[in-house]
């Protein structure tokens, strides 16, 4: 049962890189007042004091860099490629590196608070250019290595399944993948969808080890909080959307559009809350993952800030709080880590659950069985539960 749920699970996975593809781009018009006053106010000067804010937003917002730390005030950083396109100049690529951070103008772009724009000989801005921006972000490039670590992973445990079979005790990392799996099959899988749990079981891992994946990268210093950002949360949730949809049948549709069992003038109440339940499950799943993954890093950035923001008004109590700010920061680490595999199962089982309300018809068919939510365990399960 493993090895069939890990092969179709594998199969699945592919299908996620189209959220890959969901880099939308950013028309960004010439004549843009924010650009142009980011242009004409910018100075040079020394920042006294660290930025709280704007650290947290450079941290959770995407990039077209990883940066990492600064060492005698240089960054230290990975580049990533600059992919635009405008129809006054064609096709352009190259490496971030070129912009010096948002020192410099490249090829008539200069970058502005990690927006690109056009720009003239002289610097100031080209309103008659129109930039779309394709570039492979921070977000991007985390996704493709999510999506090869899953497939590298789950291709080998299904090989090793392929070879020793089930009869065989499983080892390496086969043994640490097969409870997570069993884990979703039975807490998540069979509870909420029944006898027709193995149908959903390669969407349900996907999404559980694609999530779980990013969240773990996320928490590494410089990665980018993928699981944190409003438009991947929003691509998952709506493929659980169009899985949700796919699996309802005329029964679902009818309590939807004619509730039964309550009057008329209940009716005219309830279809319109019925019916907009349909997209607040999936924008619930949507803000509860993002909510829920940026909360963490937001906290962990703030307890390390709060060191330079005492230090600037003095070195001492700079010090002083630096060991109660660092333990804070350990110990919010430690929670993140419980946080990202308690977000990627909540948004797997409650995708389940939708999926399971979508076709639960509330009577048995003529050919199978009811579907029980809650299926009480038979005799043998609770002697060996014993």
């Amino acid at each position: 049962m493993v090895s069939k749920c890990v092969k179709s699970f594998v199969v699945a996975v592919s299908s996620l890189i189209i959220i890959l593809f969901f880099n939308v781009a950013n028309a960004q018009a010439g004549g843009d007042v924010r650009a142009s006053e980011a242009m004409t106010e910018k100075t040079v000067h020394a920042e006294a004091k660290i930025d709280a804010g704007k650290v947290i937003m450079e941290h959770v917002m995407d990039n077209h860099e990883f940066h990492f730390a600064e060492m005698n005030g240089h960054p230290v950083s990975i580049p990533l490629p600059v992919i635009l396109y405008s129809p006054q100049r064609g096709f352009d690529a190259f490496m971030s590196s070129n912009f010096q951070h948002g020192h410099a103008t490249y090829r008539g772009y200069q970058m502005e608070e990690d927006h690109i724009i056009p720009v003239n000989a002289d610097g100031t801005v080209n309103e008659e250019v129109r930039v779309y921006d394709f570039s492979l972000t921070r977000n991007v490039v985390q996704m493709f290595i999510a999506v090869i670590l899953l497939l590298v992973i789950m291709t080998n445990v299904a090989k090793k399944y392929a070879k020793n079979g089930t009869t065989k005790a499983p080892s390496g990392f086969q043994n640490a993948i097969e409870p997570v799996i069993t884990f979703v099959r039975d807490e998540v899988g069979k509870p909420n969808l029944g006898h027709k749990y193995e149908k959903y079981m390669p969407y349900l891992l996907s999404i559980f080890f694609f999530i779980l994946i990013n969240n773990l990268i996320g928490l590494i210093p410089g990665s980018a909080n993928v699981t944190g950002n409003i438009s991947f949360t929003l691509v998952l949730a709506f493929i659980s959307m169009i899985v949700i949809l796919f699996s309802t049948n005329s029964h679902f549709w009818g309590h939807i559009f004619w509730p039964p069992g309550v009057p008329f003038f209940v009716k005219v109440i309830l279809i319109p809350v019925e019916f907009a339940g349909i997209f607040i499950k999936p924008i619930a799943l949507m803000i509860r993952l993002f909510a829920n993954m940026v909360a963490g890093h937001i906290v962990i950035i703030c307890f390390i800030s709060l060191i330079f923001i005492f230090g600037a008004m003095s070195k001492a109590a700079g010090i002083g709080f630096s060991p109660l700010s660092l333990a804070f920061t350990v110990f919010i680490y430690f929670i993140e880590l419980l946080v990202a595999f308690i977000q990627a199962f909540i948004f797997t089982n409650l995708t389940a659950v939708f999926i399971g309300q979508a076709f639960e018809t509330g009577h048995a068919d003529h050919n199978e069985q009811a579907h029980d939510p809650h299926p009480a365990p038979d005799h043998k399960e609770k002697e060996f539960a014993l």
